[in-house]
């Protein structure tokens, strides 16, 4: 046998997870959890490719596990856009179908990639929320900062996912006692009655976001953010950061603020 013969294939760079739970928020949101592979790590914040095998391919996109690092299962929240060339296809899927899930998890909204602080910010728009969800149930987060806002803004009422499992946290067996009190919930929509109509970048200008939740003004000294959602929101709320002196960070240099880019919109 030849040495070509005798070499062993190279592993598929994705690995083949099984549909457990599906649950469809709105005609534009859904929420999926599958298996995860005992070899699969990340850290909380991180994303990774996910997709599905479409005329023998992988078809992929970028998706921030909802998952916390501990969690047996990995856990996604995406959009259903009608023509896009992957969610028409994931919005469909159903227990029990595979999802590829790639092998190696990445991102910036990393804790090693802030300054310490006393405040995390978590500024997210859409399903910007989800790698929050699994920010705010990772231990160590707590460890690092005392007080964590939650800021969600999005157009309607129904797509504030999680809202539940949010407010419900601090009674939580596991996390309860480090969330409770330390966890401040900001939910926000643009297009529906509700108690907090007001986009976060507006919130922030006019201080009324840290006053809403109780905390003193915002100041590069105290106060720490991660932002993910929609484009116009990372421009924007970059902007007013850099404006009032914060510094972006990255895996070579911690800052006051972290920003993922890698937004899933099709």
């Amino acid at each position: 046998m030849s040495a070509a013969a005798a070499k062993a294939p190279a592993p598929s760079p994705f690995l083949e997870e099984t549909v457990t739970y599906v649950r469809h928020w709105t005609d534009r949101l859904f929420t999926f959890r599958c298996t995860r592979d005992p070899g699969f790590r990340f850290l909380a914040g991180q994303f990774a490719m996910i997709g599905l095998k479409v005329d023998g391919r992988p078809l992929l996109r970028a998706y921030s596990m909802v998952s916390a690092p501990w969690d047996e299962g990995l856990e996604f929240l995406s959009i259903k856009v009608p023509n896009g060339p992957l969610t028409s296809r994931l919005q469909h899927i159903q227990v029990g179908d595979t999802v590829l899930i790639g092998r190696k998890a990445t991102g910036t909204l990393l804790l090693d990639n802030l300054l310490p602080g006393q405040n995390l910010w978590l500024l997210g728009t859409g399903t910007g929320l989800a790698p929050f969800m699994s920010v705010i149930r990772e231990p160590a987060t707590w460890d690092r900062f005392p007080k964590v806002v939650l800021s969600h803004t999005v157009r309607q009422v129904a797509e504030l996912a999680y809202r539940q499992e949010i407010e419900a946290l601090p009674a939580d067996e596991l996390l309860g006692e480090l969330v409770a009190g330390n966890l401040l919930y900001l939910p926000s929509v643009t297009r529906e009655e509700f108690p907090l109509r007001e986009r976060i970048t507006t919130l922030l200008d006019s201080g009324r976001g840290a006053s809403l939740v109780g905390l003193p003004p915002v100041s590069p000294e105290r106060d720490r953010f991660m932002l993910c959602g929609s484009p116009e929101m990372l421009v924007d709320t970059k902007a007013w950061l850099e404006a009032n002196g914060f510094a972006e960070g990255s895996a070579h240099t911690p800052g006051h603020f972290v920003i993922e880019k890698a937004f899933v919109e099709k």
